[in-house]
């Protein structure tokens, strides 16, 4: 009984030490998005991402994550590729950045079980782009879990910043639907 006890209390704080090192997206809707360029990945062919060249092209769905290839963030990507159709019939383009993990990103981005080839991932070393957007983990160089969706004027219209990873994919859809400008 007592190792019950102490199991459950050890998870609280671990939760509760999670939530406390997670940074609050402090970028809001009307905000301007900072530009940015970025090695990437997708079906593991590199490339270099540029986000003005996205926005050319429509709204960008930016979101960052932890690390690849981490329960978490596999389950993330699983969600953004199994529903990348409705992000493109929205005109979208979908980016993941992090900064865990990238030594891995070519793997991850192909990988059927996460990116599926369907939407790329970019290396964000010393967590600098995450760091622009406010997408840091407090005390660490590693990204939290953060997404915004980027207007083609360059503007932020929608951000959600949850621990949940289960909770990014709807609410960048949502954001794309009804963007926090009404347009």
């Amino acid at each position: 009984m007592k190792s019950i006890k102490y199991a459950l209390w050890a998870l609280a704080f671990t939760v509760l030490g999670a939530c406390s090192r997670q940074a609050h997206a402090t970028l809001q809707p009307g905000d301007a998005a900072p530009d940015f360029t970025a090695p990437a990945w997708l079906a593991g062919e590199a490339f270099e991402f540029r986000l003005a060249d996205a926005l050319a092209k429509g709204p960008v769905v930016l979101y960052f994550f932890p690390a690849a290839n981490t329960p978490g963030c596999n389950l993330e990507a699983s969600l953004f590729s199994q529903n990348i159709d409705r992000f493109t019939e929205l005109g979208a383009t979908v980016i993941g950045v992090t900064a865990g993990n990238t030594d891995e990103l070519q793997e991850f981005s192909a990988d059927g079980a996460t990116c599926a080839g369907k939407f790329a991932v970019a290396a964000d070393e010393g967590a600098r782009i995450a760091a622009q957007y406010d997408a840091v983990m407090e005390g660490r160089e590693m990204s939290s879990r953060t997404s915004y969706v980027i207007g083609r004027d360059g503007r932020i219209t929608a951000v959600h910043s949850d621990l949940n990873p289960a909770r990014h994919v709807e609410a960048m859809l949502a954001g794309l639907v009804t963007p926090a400008d009404g347009g």
